[in-house]
Order: C-alpha cells, then sequence, then structure tokens
C-alpha cells in the first residue's frame, strides 16, 4: 500500500487545535508516523485535534486503535480528537466497527473547530484572516506545499433558529419535565427538543444536546443524521409533522 503524508496547522480561534490534514493509507505500516506526530505535537501542549481524513482512502484497524488510543490521554487533559471529512468508505467501518460511541465525526473541518470553540465559549467566527496558520517543519513524508489560500475555511456565522412560541390551543411543553431528562437516552433528549422547536436543524440540535438540560450530551453531526434519520426526523417537514401530531 501507499504511505502516509500528513500536514499539520494551527487552527481555531486562539489557535490552539491541531489540525492533521491526512492523506493517503492509515495501516500497519504508517500508524506509527501517525501516533509519532500526535505525541510530538501533545507534548508540546496541544490537547486539541482534528484529523482530516478527506484525501485517506483506507483505515486499518491498527489506524483506528492510534485514536482510541490517545483520545483517553487527550480527555484526561481536557482535550479531544475529532475525526472530518470521512468518504463512505472509510466512514462505513467506523460505524461498523462502532468507533462512533468513542469518537466524534463532522461533515467538514469547518463544523469540528466551531464544535471545539462553541464548548469553550469561544467565538471561531469572529478569528483574523489567518484562520488556519501553518506548522513549519511539521509535515511527514509530505512534499505537497499546497497555497494557503486552497486551505482557507469558509467561515459563516450561524445564528440559532428562533424560537416557536406554542399556539394557545397547544399547551407549552417546555415546563412538562417529570423526570431527570439528563438521563434520558440521546433520542427521546431529540424528540423533545423537536416538540419544543420543530425548526431547528442539525447545529440547532447538536447545540441543544450539549446544554446543562441534557447533560452535556455530545453527538458528531454524522450520528445525529443517523439517529435522525432513524426516527423519521430527518427532515424539516418530517419535524413539523411530529410536532404537529404530538
Amino acid at each position: 500500500m501507499e504511505g502516509i503524508q500528513i500536514e499539520e496547522y494551527r487552527v481555531g480561534a486562539l489557535k490552539d487545535i491541531a489540525l492533521l490534514k491526512t492523506h493517503g493509507y492509515v495501516d500497519t505500516n504508517t500508524s506509527s508516523e501517525l501516533q509519532k506526530l500526535l505525541g510530538q505535537t501533545i507534548e508540546q501542549g496541544i490537547c486539541q485535534f482534528i484529523i482530516d481524513m478527506a484525501a485517506v482512502q483506507y483505515v486499518s484497524s491498527a489506524g483506528w486503535g492510534v485514536f482510541v488510543g490517545e483520545i483517553r490521554r487527550l480527555q484526561e487533559k481536557g482535550g479531544d480528537l475529532k475525526i472530518t471529512q470521512m468518504s463512505s468508505e472509510v466512514f462505513e467501518v467506523f460505524e461498523m466497527l462502532e468507533f462512533h460511541r468513542i469518537l466524534s465525526s463532522y461533515d467538514s473541518i469547518e463544523e469540528a473547530i466551531e464544535d471545539f470553540d462553541f464548548c469553550r465559549g469561544l467565538n471561531s467566527a469572529a478569528a483574523p484572516s489567518s484562520y488556519i496558520r501553518p506548522v513549519a517543519g511539521m509535515s511527514v513524508n509530505a512534499s505537497t506545499k499546497s497555497a494557503l489560500v486552497s486551505d482557507q475555511i469558509d467561515r459563516q456565522h450561524r445564528t440559532p433558529a428562533a424560537a416557536i412560541t406554542p399556539s394557545d390551543s397547544k399547551p407549552s411543553r417546555s415546563h412538562s419535565r417529570e423526570i431527570d431528562e439528563t438521563l434520558l437516552p440521546i433520542n427521546e433528549k431529540i424528540k423533545k427538543i423537536v416538540l419544543e422547536n420543530p425548526i431547528l436543524g442539525a447545529w440547532g440540535l447538536k447545540r441543544m444536546l450539549f446544554s446543562p438540560r441534557f447533560g452535556y450530551t455530545r453527538v458528531g453531526l454524522l450520528k445525529l443524521y443517523n439517529i435522525l434519520k432513524s426516527l423519521s426526523l430527518d427532515t424539516k417537514t418530517k419535524r413539523f409533522r411530529y410536532f404537529r401530531s404530538r
């Protein structure tokens, strides 16, 4: 199999998130290089990582083992490791091996950055134009020197959806909490949120889940989309239909 290429950048509002843009294959022969770079970066005091897999064709069990092996150490330091832009083939294995229960995954780098910064009370959308900063000398077996312009993230400021005020004919559901909502299964938490505000999209649902009310429930967007699909709530029309039926 081919080798691996890794380009490292510093991203986020504080430039304290390590973005590793990975190319090629993450298998038994190459996973040690990825693990070495992760270890070196952690030693520099970085504990927030985004692994971009847009250009990764294959990840073996040894490759997944690197991420799973490092995430506990990162979380003990208050950090995390998030994976973005997996191909359908890589994501299929990721789900089949149930790594989605351990690792958060996102459709884009921007979403992962915003999640890191949002959870820390930072506004990455207000960051300066040099949003992604390369780390000199940290590319592993990489000969490509891409222009920074091609790696800039398109940042769009997201505003939370406006709250819906229930009609007089329909009693308010926001105060009908008879049980500890932090202990509910994630499916039930999502249903409760939809019943109170069906216009929320995936990002709005994700932010509501990560609130004190729902016990700071973490869920990746890909996993959230799959849950919504299983509940037949994956479109705004379906969520409104569910809202009106209750």
